[in-house]
């Protein structure tokens, strides 16, 4: 087995030293660095959205399943992926990801009046690796967890869309940000169409 290339291993400890950190200071964390809604009146103790928090969200979760489903998910699709483009190109993607998921988040909530809640989790980044990871490698089969039904890469990404548009669209499972993980896959191809437009 290949080693873990430097940002996904990188990746790997920055959200598990910030989940050890969530554990120590408690919601004090999520105060300053979860995802506000825009909007959102400032109280004390409670600033609401700040700029930042596009990007620190994504190193924040809700619980040990949380963050162990989706470090899972960066071990298995983001070492590969790396290695295919680089670190460098690597970061930008995975950043890009969780960034416009942050911003998708942000406008569903806008436009939907949702409840004044924060938003956490690597998920938008997750979403971005696990498209890149069907573009570059489509027919590479993947063996699900619940039902364990082999696919193809390309295949689990469309299905995977289709599932995150549909609950997103019906609010099906509440309290899951289903756009911003559309919103990940969103930047990611944004990131590697770029990549592809220079190269022509």
């Amino acid at each position: 087995m290949l080693p873990l290339p430097p940002v996904t291993r990188a990746l790997l400890f920055a959200n598990f030293a910030a989940f050890a950190a969530q554990t120590f200071y408690g919601d004090a964390l999520l105060v300053y660095f979860a995802l506000w809604p825009l909007g959102m009146p400032s109280l004390p103790g409670l600033p609401g959205f700040l700029p930042w928090q596009i990007v620190t969200y994504g190193f924040l979760h809700g619980s040990l399943m949380h963050i162990l489903f989706n470090m899972f998910a960066v071990y298995m699709f983001g070492g590969e992926v790396e290695r295919v483009i680089g670190p460098k190109r690597y970061l930008n993607l995975y950043f890009g990801a969780v960034i416009t998921a942050a911003l998708t988040q942000i406008a569903v909530q806008s436009i939907a009046g949702a409840d004044p809640l924060p938003t956490v989790g690597a998920s938008g980044g997750v979403f971005g690796l696990l498209l890149a990871f069907g573009l570059f490698f489509p027919n590479r089969i993947i063996l699900l967890l619940i039902p364990p039904v082999p696919l193809p890469a390309r295949l689990l990404v469309v299905l995977y869309g289709a599932l995150e548009l549909f609950l997103g669209v019906t609010g099906t499972q509440q309290g899951v940000a289903h756009f911003a993980h559309l919103g990940g896959m969103l930047g990611a191809w944004l990131v590697i169409r770029q990549w592809l437009r220079r190269t022509r």
